[in-house]
């Protein structure tokens, strides 16, 4: 045995404020003029909110919850922008008022 820790073993586990604060510094990357985002550390993971800025209009706030191990792997930066124009697709579609889909209540 050469001592050597393998890679993929963390001698501690990161803390759910180091998870946030590196969701919120990805966050900040990303700036939309009809969208807010923010992010809370919640059970299970960190769960990322959008919010419609316009006001006037009441629309629902939007959340998705990232787990530790999706924060953590080298990739996020590029598998949280995939889940978060997923997101924003998703949420923009919810947004209809009527559509093809909706039956009349």
């Amino acid at each position: 045995m050469s001592g050597k820790t393998p890679s993929s073993f963390r001698a501690q586990p990161v803390s759910a404020e180091e998870l946030l604060e590196k969701v919120k510094r990805e966050l900040g990357r990303y700036e939309h003029p009809l969208f807010d985002f923010d992010a809370r550390s919640a059970s299970g993971g960190i769960e990322v909110a959008i919010r419609f800025k316009p006001a006037g209009i009441e629309v629902h706030t939007y959340q998705f919850l990232l787990q530790p191990r999706e924060i953590e792997h080298s990739q996020f930066p590029w598998s949280f922008q995939r889940q978060l124009y997923d997101c924003l697709h998703d949420y923009v579609i919810e947004m209809f008022i009527r559509n093809p889909q909706m039956r009349d209540s």
